[in-house]
């Protein structure tokens, strides 16, 4: 009785993970996940857990992490040389002016300016304002933030989870951001971090590592497929008692 009410417990769960748009799909997905099917769905799951998870695998993607995340940190790099654009806000109208920011293609300035109206990217020369890299001390966010802290406790948590600061020169000053999404937020406070010197933390940069990793490891494993992978390495035979059947180049021809 336990296992059948496992099987309709997988059949509903993984019906809705497909997230099915209407009650007739939901019927219909619930009655081809069969008891047969669900076996096959379990078998296949358990086969790659324990691929991923073999002491030789766990090893290859420490190896491949630092290529990873190399990887994506130039990319936030690149993103912050294309540049974003910002709104204002005020204590009147919550969103009223816009505003560019770039980084310069050698990273070592950031460019920004006000814009009169959506611009794909503009130029460095129409953005006034300029902040040298090496001027900026931190990066903070939320309500560590200077303009969070002006507005204590009238910031609802979407703004909160979107605002980030660079301060520069003494703590007095800084260049205070509202990103317009989540991905722009982690995108830009990542890509700060790495001009800092400063370790990436967000959860787009984690999940996009895991995807590499995964990808990575998928396509060294190619030629592997249904071989079973051993938890350690085969003994390495002992060394032949005499050398005599190597050629010596150290010897200088006659």
């Amino acid at each position: 009785m336990a296992e059948v009410m496992q099987v309709v417990r997988e059949q509903i769960t993984r019906t809705l993970a497909s997230k099915p748009t209407s009650l007739e799909l939901f019927k219909n997905k619930v009655n081809a996940l069969n008891y047969s099917e669900i076996l096959k769905l379990r078998q296949t799951e358990r086969l790659h857990q324990e691929e991923t998870l073999a002491p030789p695998v766990l090893e290859l993607k420490e190896r491949l992490k630092p290529e990873l995340l190399e990887l994506i940190r130039q990319q936030r790099l690149n993103r912050l040389c294309h540049g974003t654009l910002f709104r204002k806000m005020s204590s009147r109208r919550r969103q009223d002016k816009l505003w560019y920011c770039r980084l310069s293609p050698n990273h070592k300035v950031l460019h920004y300016g006000d814009v009169e109206e959506e611009t794909e990217m503009p130029s460095i020369e129409a953005l006034q304002d300029k902040i040298p890299v090496a001027d900026i001390k931190n990066v903070v966010t939320g309500k560590d933030c200077p303009h969070m802290k002006e507005n204590k406790g009238k910031q609802t948590k979407e703004v909160l989870d979107l605002a980030f600061s660079i301060t520069y020169d003494v703590e007095e000053y800084s260049l205070n951001f509202i990103a317009s999404s989540r991905t722009d937020f982690c995108l830009w406070t990542d890509g700060l971090s790495v001009l800092l010197g400063k370790e990436m933390s967000s959860e787009s940069m984690r999940s996009e590592l895991e995807i590499l990793l995964s990808m990575e490891i998928k396509l060294r494993l190619l030629d592997l497929e249904n071989v079973p992978i051993p938890d350690a390495a085969p003994p390495i035979p002992k060394p032949p008692s005499n050398f005599n059947f190597c050629y010596d180049f150290s010897q200088t021809e006659q």
